[in-house]
């Protein structure tokens, strides 16, 4: 397919210009013109980028591109290595950030959703962009810590934090990524557990002195799922080659 016929299917179906983000969505560095195989992977790091030149890929998709709001302009360093390597071997680099966290079926909150086995899904009211944090209420209650065992043995690493409580687990609210500080609003909605992927200092406090279970699951690996699910929607619909490469990041 066309570069430019992959652009505007994947910048209409995540709504890019709906969505106020911290970085450009859409196509970040201009490749070849036409795309058979593409590689998608959570950061456009080195080393994914080099993975995706092994995968012989016409196109790179990200979760975390480049070009960040109050990141300095200059590209030198790590920034030239990276974007010179992108350029001399013609690779597109796509790179979209709220706007795949919050899409209703391949964003990363939905996919998380799905891994877990939650249903009765929807969006923490009050909070832009719509589906940034979403809750659910699940089919029967869990202790703290039988929730915790699922979510280490789903997404196969260890909770960097986990503050229990110990009353049942029956509400849950998440945002994957870092979206500690996010807490307050869950607890504010009568939720009884926060799961996110990062956290701060203050998380801890917020989860002990308001009574929800909180777990950093890490953003890495509660990320990977939507730019997968992405690359094999695409892969599908267009009759692509798609390769997820996941280049484990312990964060």
């Amino acid at each position: 397919m066309r570069r430019t016929q992959l652009e505007n299917y994947l910048n209409e179906l995540l709504a890019i210009d709906q969505i106020n983000d911290y970085c450009p969505n859409g196509l970040q560095i201009e490749g070849r013109d036409s795309i058979s195989t593409i590689v998608t992977g959570v950061t456009a790091s080195q080393a994914l980028i080099d993975a995706a030149v092994q995968a012989k890929a016409d196109a790179l998709l990200v979760h975390h591109g480049y070009f960040w709001k109050g990141e300095p302009a200059a590209i030198v360093g790590m920034k030239k290595r990276r974007i010179q390597t992108l350029l001399q071997q013609d690779l597109n680099l796509f790179g979209y950030h709220l706007p795949l966290d919050v899409h209703p079926e391949l964003g990363n909150n939905a996919q998380l959703a799905r891994l877990m086995g939650w249903n009765n899904v929807g969006p923490l009211s009050g909070i832009k962009p719509t589906g940034v944090v979403m809750t659910s209420e699940l089919n029967s209650e869990l202790s703290a810590e039988s929730l915790a065992e699922q979510l280490e043995s789903i997404l196969q690493r260890a909770l960097t934090c986990f503050v229990p409580t110990e009353q049942p687990i029956k509400r849950v609210a998440w945002c994957t990524g870092g979206g500690q500080g996010y807490i307050d609003a869950a607890a504010d909605a009568g939720c009884d557990a926060f799961i996110t992927g990062e956290v701060s200092e203050q998380t801890v406090h917020s989860a002990r002195e308001q009574g929800i279970a909180f777990y950093a699951a890490g953003h890495h690996a509660t990320e990977r799922y939507g730019i997968k699910a992405l690359g094999e929607h695409l892969a599908e619909r267009f009759d692509l080659t798609h390769h997820f490469i996941d280049i484990d990041n312990p964060a």
